[in-house]
């Protein structure tokens, strides 16, 4: 059905059934695998050959937990797709396995305009022994601090951007008595703790590995981080938190509380919303209705500062991988271009609302991108969405130190270490730099493995 929808497309525009036979093939390996998803890409790529006669794209959905295996199998047999699109965690990885053609990812990105990417992404992506990238940054969701404006502001306190101002803040909103409280930060041993902690060890500089790949974790700035962590916990709601405690700012009853931006339609739509707002998954919590108000009244801080500015997020890139037809190489970095116009990723990032945020600034800030769908943006306000995106200017995580990329510490998150540290000293009320004992030495049980 494709191909003959194709043909009456490529007819449509002068082109001979023949020129497709013969077309160039581009071979894209994409991780959105809902049907939904894949059929948008599809119709996007039709569009792409038949504007580009002789160039054909291959879309093949893969998932996400199975990229690396497939990877290292087309690898062996030397069959490697021309473009995957992959978290940036990976891209370092296939490059450092020199299967990734950062030439022609540089080019692209140079092609489109370095200036119009935001600044972290790119960082996400460098190989700064090389001066070039690993992949195009594309789309991503970022982390921050979700807080009530309308609160801050009658109580003359500022954003959450600092340690201190979220101290302040937290201390001051809490009022258990009312079954209301100053902050959510994940102290259950999973990984939404590990998230909400991981962006405040950033913030103060506090690594998990130096860029010669030594375990420096257990430092003085960690053990600030992991003091300050536990003092913010006291202002949670009661009992071990994860994310499901975002039910309390829903209803009225929080301040702040740590998320992606994927939570941008829970807060705007009340079918979003509903799971949300009844009683069944904490006693102390009666239930409301939506509040229609809630989105203009909620602002993110997505960067917090101690001794720099962080962000926590995801970004997801696309790849060239290596080849040695030159005709495929350039048919792919013309697709990569095309998938930056403003119409393509525009659409792309409409797919999934504030999970799927685009990486040029200027079309983040355009009125397309603004007019999802479901109104979900317009909510918010344009210079919300904006703050929001710009979370990318700052973003960073435990695994990529000076533009090197450390797998163990992927093994690290895997067995829950950071989480179940946060979790022993939070709730068990265990000592700090015991904490901090603990978990060094678990992470060099890993890393001896």
């Amino acid at each position: 059905m494709r191909l003959n929808n194709l043909i009456i497309k490529l007819a449509a525009v002068g082109v001979s059934f023949s020129s497709v036979v013969n077309a160039t093939t581009v071979e894209y390996w994409t991780v959105q695998t809902q049907s939904d998803r894949l059929q948008t890409i599809e119709i996007m790529a039709d569009v792409f050959e038949a504007l580009n006669p002789g160039i054909e794209v291959n879309i093949i959905g893969v998932d996400e937990n199975d990229m690396a295996k497939q990877i290292a199998a087309a690898a062996a047999a030397n069959t490697l797709p021309d473009l995957i699109e992959v978290g940036s965690e990976l891209s370092l990885a296939f490059a450092e396995e020199g299967i990734v053609d950062t030439t022609a990812n540089t080019e692209v990105i140079n092609k489109i305009g370095k200036q119009r990417f935001y600044n972290g992404a790119l960082g996400l992506v460098e190989n700064p022994d090389l001066q070039e990238y690993v992949a195009v940054p594309y789309s991503g969701w970022v982390q921050g601090i979700w807080y009530r404006a309308d609160w801050f502001e009658k109580a003359g306190l500022a954003p959450p951007t600092t340690w201190q101002n979220i101290e302040k803040a937290a201390k001051y909103f809490y009022k258990p008595e009312q079954n209301q409280y100053g902050i959510l930060v994940g102290t259950k041993a999973d990984s939404y703790a590990e998230q909400c902690y991981t962006q405040f060890a950033l913030s103060n500089d506090a690594g998990q590995f130096n860029k010669d790949g030594e375990l420096i974790f257990n430092s003085n700035a960690q053990k600030e981080v992991l003091d300050f962590y536990k003092n913010l916990a006291q202002y949670n709601p009661p009992g071990p938190q994860t994310w499901r405690a975002r039910d309390y700012y829903l209803q009225g009853k929080l301040a702040m509380f740590f998320y992606s931006s994927y939570i941008l339609d829970d807060i705007a739509l009340a079918e979003a919303a509903a799971s949300s707002l009844s009683s069944e998954n904490f006693k102390d919590l009666k239930g409301a209705t939506f509040d229609p108000n809630l989105a203009k009244h909620t602002r993110l801080a997505t960067t917090i500062t101690k001794t720099s500015p962080s962000s926590f997020g995801t970004l997801v890139g696309l790849t060239i991988m290596k080849n040695d037809n030159k005709e495929e190489v350039e048919a792919t970095k013309s697709f990569i271009e095309y998938m930056n116009e403003k119409d393509q990723v525009v659409a792309y990032s409409h797919m999934a609302v504030g999970g799927h945020l685009p990486m040029l600034r200027d079309i983040a800030e355009t009125d397309e991108f603004l007019n999802d769908p479901k109104g979900i943006f317009t909510q918010y306000g344009k210079e919300s969405i904006k703050e929001i995106v710009a979370g990318f200017d700052n973003i960073r995580n435990f695994s990529v130190v000076d533009g090197k990329t450390f797998p163990k510490s992927g093994e690290i998150f895997a067995k829950q270490i950071i989480p179940r540290m946060v979790y022993q000293a939070t709730i068990e009320n265990e000592d700090t730099q015991k904490s901090l004992d603990w978990a060094e030495q678990e992470m060099n049980k890993v890393i001896a493995e």
